[in-house]
């Protein structure tokens, strides 16, 4: 059936209280309760071992040899595992097949795995694993841990990447030469644990008929699936991958999940028995990679206004010893390398150097806040060199639109910026945050303080939407309606405590025109909807949401032909709405009803559904094309008061004013806006990684050291709206996602502390603020105003 010959949507007075109404996630009684299920709240089959990973203590080494006797011998063992046990071939590189699940021949980073030993109980195999150091015959080697040096020494992952607009006869080089003025400069920037609550974590368990079905923890169950077959030498259709739900991803669990789930199907197959395998967070820490570091020099050319004339920008990205998701973060970085400014004339090289530590992978933003934040940086130092207030220089680089007929809309990379509303939400933003008037009472405070210094800033976002990858903007789903009216529904997005299962029942109950009661999403399992793509990109509702509207429509056309053939009346006048199926001249029967009718009628109830993002294309050598579907925006006023004698400091306000278009469920929105802006601003002051600059060991490891932003962090004056505004794209209900373009609202906390920094030394003072903007970075950045002042 086309879809021009299924029944129109119900109205929206009709779904008024589902679709843009805001029920509470759908797991959150369990959630507060404690009684949802993650995977290691699953019941233990019997039988059930426990596996542990036996780490490499070296950065860089040669593996000599291992005593594999000494291992079996401990109590308790079963087991030990090596990279020769493994059938298929050793790697789980998502890009580049260059990451094994166990080492083999040479250890790359400290706490790389080289074995696993499984036990009766797990606390017998984590002792076994503790013997690495003493089990393990390693040759050290020499280790690159300086990504500058690596850089120099030209290690790198992938090629390197580069991008260039110009008009100008001397190119960018020659923009930047004749503009009025120009800086140059270096920021360095750390990356971020993604500290998700519950650790990477896989139960495999044997099937009788030769199978495996494996309960991971895992953004991407279909990756998990082809992973675990293609190492086991299986087939897809013997492996099922299950995850209910997550307790946090952020992109640490897209592709990193992998190793753990082949190791725990790796001994389940060879022992028969269900085998769990779950790290504490140490081990989290040292062998999964995270947030890429990045490392950037740029030069800028600009006129008296502020007006980016000309800008070229290095990038380096932390990469690791391994490439995983690295190439399209770097992509996505340089795709955000503008965030919402016109750059006439651009030059971006992006490079992503090895070295032996953990191989970093995607975190929400997957590259976009890197990238975004250099500008940031860039026009930071250009209102502070002109004496202008750091608005009005962003206001003056603002896209424009299609409209004005100067082509100021088109990216770097030369996609058309078609939905631009950054003007509007900045200015509602500024005037509803009183800018102006605060932005004078912190520069009369700081008059008068010697000490205590206040910083403000107002920062935009300009993110794109969509997987750099065309091929992932894609999804299936299946609905189910039952013989009394109830409804199961099963996509293949996963639930990490963002709402998608939420949005996704909201959008089926909307159509079949249903009480949210009525709707339940079951499980993500990779026996229902096949070849899934990853839950990241923010796209989980998009594609999802509508794969899940295609079903549904289906079945209520189905529904609405049994219902017009009964009252002799036109399928497209027939009416779901509140659990009730109206007709036109005020005919009228329960949903339930219907669908006994349809079921004594033989008519289908049930129906798969399925949904492509429209439009995308990407050069990958070029770097060109539409790589988005649209583009959300959001702006952020942070105020902080600074100890400049302690490096402590305090955010004082923070209003945030975000585009979500139509929001399918304002409550989760906000949710999602204030949490991205939370994490957004530890990712920038204060969780900050430390390496052992000899060992290569990862010294913040843990809580102890490793410090994200608490209750006391968030400020007693926040304020939160979503901004009015339907995605020009033709979205799931012309809804905008809201995954990971708010924590780029963080950048307001990092630019308003380098504001109060800035007011220690002397007017047109650039601060040398790295981030994070740890006390010690502070007082660091602090010195050098002083010491220039």
């Amino acid at each position: 059936m086309d879809l021009k010959d299924l029944p129109p949507s119900p109205s929206a007075a009709d779904a008024a209280s589902v679709v843009g109404a805001s029920p509470p996630h759908e797991s959150a009684r369990l959630h507060v309760t404690g009684r949802a299920a993650y995977t290691d709240d699953l019941p233990e089959p019997a039988g059930t071992l426990h596996a542990a990973l036996g780490l490499s203590p070296l950065a860089h080494g040669r593996i000599e040899g291992l005593d594999l006797t000494r291992l079996t011998a401990l109590p308790g063992v079963v087991a030990v595992f090596t990279a020769a046990d493994i059938p298929g071939e050793n790697n789980v590189g998502p890009i580049v097949h260059d990451d094994p699940i166990l080492a083999r021949d040479t250890v790359s980073y400290l706490g790389q795995p080289v074995f696993a030993v499984v036990a009766d109980t797990r606390d017998a195999a984590r002792r076994a694993a503790a013997l690495a150091k003493d089990v393990l015959q390693l040759s050290p080697l020499p280790a690159q841990l300086d990504l500058r040096a690596a850089h120099a020494a030209g290690q790198h992952v992938v090629p390197s990447m580069h991008l260039s607009r110009s008009s100008h006869p001397g190119g960018v080089a020659g923009a930047i030469a004749a503009a009025p003025h120009r800086l140059q400069g270096r920021f360095s920037l750390g990356g971020q644990e993604q500290f998700y609550l519950e650790g990477q974590i896989s139960l495999a368990i044997p099937q009788d008929d030769g199978g495996l079905k494996v309960h991971c923890s895992t953004q991407h169950p279909s990756e998990m699936q082809a992973l675990i077959a293609h190492a086991l030498q299986l087939g897809n259709h013997a492996v099922q991958v299950e995850c209910r739900r997550m307790g946090g991803g952020f992109g640490g669990k897209e592709s990193q999940s992998a190793l753990f789930a082949c190791v725990a199907a790796l001994a389940a197959r060879r022992l028969g028995r269900p085998v769990k395998l779950r790290l504490d967070r140490d081990d989290d820490f040292l062998i999964t990679g995270r947030r890429h570091g990045f490392e950037f020099d740029w030069e800028v050319g600009f006129d008296d206004d502020g007006r980016v004339l000309g800008v070229e920008v290095t990038m380096l990205g932390q990469a690791g010893h391994s490439a995983d998701l690295s190439p399209p973060v770097l992509t996505r970085a340089i795709c955000h390398f503008d965030n919402a400014y016109w750059l006439p004339d651009v030059a971006i090289h992006g490079h992503l150097p090895r070295t032996n530590t953990q191989s970093n992978t995607a975190f929400r933003g997957f590259g976009g806040p890197q990238g975004a934040l250099a500008i940031e940086v860039i026009l930071d130092d250009i209102a502070r060199h002109l004496g202008q207030d750091p608005f009005a220089v962003r206001q003056a680089n603002w896209y424009g639109t299609a409209e004005d007929g100067r082509n100021h809309h088109i990216t770097p990379y030369l996609q058309a910026v078609e939905d631009n509303i950054i003007d509007p939400l900045t200015q509602a933003l500024a005037r509803d945050a009183r800018y102006a008037e605060r932005r004078t009472a912190v520069q009369a405070f700081n008059a008068g303080s010697p000490w205590l210094k206040k910083g403000l800033a107002l920062t935009p976002v300009k993110f794109g939407i969509s997987f750099n990858v065309n091929h992932y903007n894609q999804a299936g789903a299946l609905v189910h309606v039952y013989l009394d009216g109830t409804v199961l529904v099963n996509h293949g997005g996963t639930e990490m405590g963002q709402g998608l299962n939420t949005k996704v029942a909201q959008v089926v109950a909307h159509e079949l025109g249903l009480p949210l009661a009525q709707v339940r999403v079951s499980a993500t399992d990779t026996s229902k909807v096949a070849n899934t793509s990853a839950t990241a990109a923010s796209t989980g509702a998009d594609l999802n949401g509508k794969a899940a509207q295609d079903a549904a429509r289906q079945v209520r056309a189905r529904l609405a032909g049994v219902a017009a053939q009964a009252w002799g009346v036109e399928p497209d006048t027939v009416r779901f709405a509140a659990g009730q199926v109206l007709g036109p001249e005020g005919q009228q029967m329960a949903f339930g009803a219907l669908v006994q009718q349809a079921y004594g009628a033989r008519v289908q109830l049930w129906s798969d559904g399925y949904y492509a993002t429209p439009g995308l294309h990407w050069d990958r050598e070029t770097l060109t094309g539409k790589p988005f579907f649209y583009f959300a925006y959001g702006a952020a006023v942070a105020e902080v008061l600074l100890d400049t004698l302690t490096g402590e400091w305090k955010l004082l306000q923070a209003d945030l004013l975000h585009d979500v278009g139509r929001s399918l469920n304002p409550a989760l929105d906000i949710g999602q806006v204030e949490g991205g802006f939370v994490q957004g601003m530890g990712w920038l002051t204060s969780e900050e990684l430390v390496w052992h600059p000899q060992s290569g060991k990862l010294l913040t490891h843990a809580p102890s050291t490793y410090k994200i932003p608490t209750a006391n962090d968030v400020p007693e004056a926040f304020n939160t709206r979503l901004f009015d505004n339907a995605n020009v794209a033709d979205s799931i209900h012309r809804s905008k996602a809201v995954g990971e373009p708010p924590l780029l609202l963080g950048f307001s906390v990092f630019l308003a502390l380098r504001d109060a920094v800035a007011a220690c030394g002397q007017p047109g003072c650039l601060p040398p603020l790295r981030a994070p903007a740890t006390p010690e970075a502070l007082l660091s950045a602090i010195q050098a105003v002083r010491q220039t002042a």
